[in-house]
């Protein structure tokens, strides 16, 4: 054996797996919505295992296991970041096998009755309930998160991160100054650094030192089965990010929608109030809508003109998405 490779050498090469996990995204009633599978008592996302002589691409094999699992319909569909880490869980001499999980963000309607009970529909923000800023910083915050990161930073302010931030740094620019600029895309920061800190049940189930030494607490969001709170967390932030270059807003919404329901959808997926008229002279100007010519008396009020999505947008121009301001 060449010596230069000595050190590297095992004596048994560790069985590895690929897993595919789905966080596939609907809308229903102005909420945002992720489907999940039943896991005993934890929400699952739909997630299957690559199989490379039955499976021509990863994508087609997501499709399968989600058309198995649930029947839902997908459209969309984006690969968002392979988690290749040995196992949040994983102690030294663990000998399990070490799996590769793929993670993808997907879009579908809600429409016909998903295959079984297997899998039902839940708001995303049962999850993360701290990034729903629509009615104003969530109460969450202010009650339980800041106190607890506090306490968490003050043992080790000056700690640097693999992001190259300190404790300190990462806490105020992710919540302590959120109150001045709430930055939507950040969800998986956000998350990681509640982990880090032990304030999630994921991270004492993992065994993290900072959970274990806090002892019980009140959950804070709903807990996931594995490591999906985390891919869900991944999935909100790139879809609030694409949702400002490409119109895939459009891909949850019905075929025809009057200007408040599409301002509803796109401040319920970002989490945050949108200055109405600001929004609509964007939308407008844009040129990404077009008027059916149609109205609606759904709204309970005068009737409302409808739209509908203007697909040619995308020939004409690269980015063709919804740069959103906060409410003025």
């Amino acid at each position: 054996m060449d010596p230069a490779l000595k050190n590297f050498a095992t004596p048994a090469l560790l069985p590895l797996g690929i897993n595919l996990t789905a966080a596939i995204v609907a809308l229903c009633d102005d909420e945002p919505l992720i489907l999940t599978l039943s896991s005993e008592s934890l929400a699952a996302l739909p997630s299957g295992e690559f199989d490379p002589l039955r499976h021509r691409t990863f994508e087609l094999a997501l499709r399968a296991f989600v058309a198995a699992q649930t029947g839902a319909p997908l459209g969309y569909v984006e690969q968002l970041y392979t988690f290749g880490d040995r196992g949040r869980h994983a102690r030294l001499g663990d000998r399990d096998p070490h799996i590769v999980s793929i993670g993808y963000l997907a879009l579908t309607r809600v429409g016909e009755p998903l295959r079984d009970e297997s899998g039902s529909y839940r708001g995303w923000y049962e999850f993360l309930p701290w990034e729903d800023w629509r009615s104003g910083r969530p109460a969450v915050i202010e009650e339980r998160i800041l106190p607890d990161l506090a306490a968490w930073v003050a043992e080790a302010p000056f700690e640097i991160s693999s992001s190259g931030l300190s404790r300190e740094e990462r806490f105020s620019l992710l919540f302590k100054q959120a109150a001045k600029g709430f930055y939507e895309e950040n969800v998986l920061e956000r998350y990681e650094l509640l982990y880090e800190a032990g304030l999630v049940e994921e991270a004492r189930r993992d065994g993290r030192k900072s959970a274990l030494k806090r002892g019980p607490q009140p959950p804070l969001g709903a807990a996931m089965r594995h490591d999906h709170r985390r891919i869900l967390a991944t999935a909100m932030g790139r879809l609030r990010a694409k949702m400002k270059y490409r119109p895939v807003i459009f891909e949850l919404m019905p075929e025809r929608f009057t200007l408040s329901a599409l301002q509803r959808s796109v401040e319920a997926l970002s989490g945050r109030r949108l200055h109405k008229q600001n929004f609509r002279r964007l939308v407008e100007t844009s040129a990404i809508v077009e008027a059916t010519g149609e109205t609606t008396m759904k709204t309970g009020g005068r009737p409302a003109a409808l739209f509908r999505f203007r697909r040619n947008v995308l020939q004409e121009r690269s980015a063709p998405g919804l740069r959103v301001g906060i409410k003025g």
